[in-house]
């Protein structure tokens, strides 16, 4: 099929599956991978390597009644593994759950339970974690392990050393499903959204564009972005593998300033996807590396701004791009190659291939410098199908013809795009957007807590953080002890980058009649 767009006639062929696109087509003897452990060891494989583990892990989920369209979740960080373990899901024709490795126990029940993932591939840490929801998840019938055995989990690699390492491709359409990257919500639990194969070949021009007419000879890329996350998975790897070029797993339990750039120079990174919090950091940090040779840096998921954006010229000698989009519709908006030349405090234009504007609640266009909501046009390939199991919200998600991203912007008369917001209460932290309704659903679990409510407050380096309204349980004494026991408590049970780094007691909170809370208060 064809899907004509501004400026590009997409031609996205009927049968596409993304593992073929990215592992089988590239000659086996090329290098695609460079994993750096934690402890410094460094190990090189080739795309036939990635490859043979794909088929491999694709024979294995096979023998064990794993089918097409099952989900299968990747519980791992960046590692050959859990590309391998991507690679395969696509190829067997499986929806693939990335899981991001530092989420806690309630955060991993919700998505796995909500997606009924059949089976899932972690290491030892990862099958302990999960080893006590194991009785309330009825559809998860298998755990692979990495590392060797692990509680309620199967040696991975003895297993598939029996394995045959050659598996004919399930022949998938460009529209059937492939992946389910959970976003957070704002007035419930996170959303899946599931997305098609195309979803790759939507993505190629705005990663293209931003890095100045990627691949060129010598690209090798790197983020500190997970790759459970969209940015990570479909800014990076996904992309770099589909043109042959290597990249580079590593992705430390902290962001180090030092670390990351001796790591760029280390492995000859001349790409890099990196989030505004870490670009950041490294100009606060005021580290330099005479080895780093970096042709390309892009950015997104929050405001860059444009003192950033000169430092960068400063420290690299290139101009940082910026660009823009959404789980459910990424890379629709940027600066790079082609496109006009980067403006300070615009976020930029259309990318080639999409077609983008400012409408009102109603899906209607507005005029240039009009405030209203950024939204894309469907069809579009990079568009998600629909959240998973949930069209209600779906339905809400558009207005006519339009993607409602759910964030404030203006539009010029040239086309470039200025963010001004959210129109919705989403918390945008060190580039995660954190959904405050989760973050209250854990906090209320606690036995001292009676009411929660959770806001972002600005923040020079996060751009927001976390911040927790409590009202105590009658008897229980607010403290500076029960601040930080609530914080662990979130810390633990969701994910390091969603507890609230501010806990404020209170003795009650504004509601609506309908006892709805108003955060538009609280943030005031």
């Amino acid at each position: 099929m064809t899907i004509s767009l501004e400026r590009v006639a997409w031609n996205i062929p009927e049968y596409f599956n993304i593992g073929v696109a990215v592992a089988l087509r590239h000659p086996p003897e090329s290098l695609a991978l460079i994993e750096v452990k934690a402890g410094g060891g460094v190990h090189e494989f080739t795309f036939g390597d990635i490859a043979r583990l794909a088929c491999q892990l694709a024979n294995l989920w096979r023998a064990h009644g794993i089918a097409r369209g099952d989900r299968v979740a990747i519980f791992l960080g960046q590692s050959h593994e859990s590309a391998a373990a991507h690679v395969a899901a696509y190829l067997a024709g499986l929806i693939a759950v990335p899981l991001f490795v530092l989420f806690g126990e309630d955060a991993l029940e919700y998505r796995l339970r909500d997606s009924g993932a059949r089976a899932l591939i972690t290491d030892r840490a990862g099958a302990a974690k999960l080893e006590p929801l194991r009785e309330r998840l009825p559809a998860l019938d298998l755990i692979f392990s990495v590392d060797g055995e692990g509680p309620g989990a199967l040696d991975l690699h003895r297993l598939i050393s029996r394995a045959a390492d050659d598996f004919a491709p399930v022949a998938t359409r460009a529209d059937d499903p492939a992946l389910i990257i959970y976003t957070s919500g704002t007035t419930g639990p996170p959303k899946g959204a599931l997305h098609a194969h195309r979803v790759l070949l939507g993505h190629l021009p705005g990663v293209e564009v931003p890095h100045d007419r990627f691949p060129q000879p010598g690209d090798r890329f790197w983020t500190p972005a997970d790759w459970a996350w969209i940015g990570g998975l479909l800014d990076v790897l996904l992309p770099a593998w589909y043109h042959g070029t290597p990249v580079v797993a590593h992705r430390a339990a902290k962001f180090d300033p030092g670390a990351a750039l001796d790591l760029i120079a280390r492995h000859h990174v001349r790409n890099v996807f990196m989030p505004p919090t870490s670009l950041r950091l490294l100009r606060q940090a005021g580290v330099r590396h005479e080895g780093v040779a970096l042709r390309t840096i892009a950015s997104g998921g929050e405001s860059l701004g444009p003192d950033v954006v000169d430092w960068g010229r400063a420290t690299f000698g290139l101009t940082i791009h910026e660009f823009y989009g959404q789980t459910e519709c990424n890379l629709v908006i940027g600066n790079g190659a082609g496109l006009p030349e980067q403006r300070p405090g615009w976020t930029g234009t259309a990318i080639p291939g999409h077609v983008v504007s400012i409408v009102n609640a109603d899906g209607e266009e507005l005029p240039p410098h009009s405030l209203g909501t950024i939204a894309v046009r469907r069809p579009d390939p990079v568009m998600f199908l629909g959240y998973w199991h949930n069209e209600h919200a779906t339905r809400e998600k558009f207005a006519r013809e339009w993607l409602l991203t759910g964030d404030q912007g203006i539009r010029d008369e040239a086309g470039f795009f200025r963010f001004a917001g959210r129109d919705d209460d989403i918390i945008t932290s060190a580039g995660y957007r954190i959904g405050p309704a989760e973050v209250e659903s854990c906090l209320l679990k606690h036995p001292a807590v009676e009411l929660a409510a959770v806001v972002g407050v600005p923040d020079p380096v996060r751009t927001e953080i976390v911040k927790a309204l409590v009202v105590p349980r009658a008897g229980v004494s607010a403290s500076p002890e029960l601040a930080c026991e609530l914080q662990e408590f979130v810390r633990r049970r969701l994910a390091a980058h969603e507890y609230p780094r501010i806990i404020e007691f209170v003795d009650q909170l504004p509601t609506t009649a309908t006892g709805k809370i108003v955060r538009r208060m609280l943030r005031a």
